[in-house]
């Protein structure tokens, strides 16, 4: 039996299924020619799973780990997608030299099974 303080078997599985699915994600994201600037980048608005480069577009990558990939993409929802743009304005600040690239906010689908679906500008900033 878990201690209070230690996560439950639930929440270490899907910890490592999220590792396993970022991991999927950026050597996809490499053999398209993306160089991965950041994993897992923490603010206090939010975490962006991916940051990734290729010539002048900056991406910002959400990993999402679920049964099939229709699941998976109903789960980027419109909160997390708000936070995921607070987080992004917050990376922006900490990399200046990056500040005139595109940008885009991407999703990375990933089923068993199944290669990963990436989904160019899944969603966008504008209010």
């Amino acid at each position: 039996m878990a201690k209070p303080d230690e996560p439950s078997a639930a929440r270490v599985a899907a910890f490592r299924t999220g590792l396993s699915a970022e991991s999927r994600a950026a050597a996809f994201l490499m053999a398209k020619g993306y160089r991965i600037l950041a994993k897992r980048f923490r603010t206090p608005y939010g975490e962006i799973d991916i940051v990734a480069k290729r010539r002048n577009l900056v991406a910002f990558v959400e990993v999402k780990a679920r049964a099939t990939l229709d699941d998976a993409a109903f789960a980027v929802t419109a909160r997390q997608q708000g936070r995921i743009i607070d987080a992004a304005q917050a990376w922006l600040v900490a990399h200046p030299e990056h500040a005139n690239f595109e940008l885009r906010f991407d999703a990375m689908l990933i089923a068993p099974r199944h290669l990963p679906r990436h989904l160019l500008a899944a969603f966008d900033a504008s209010p």
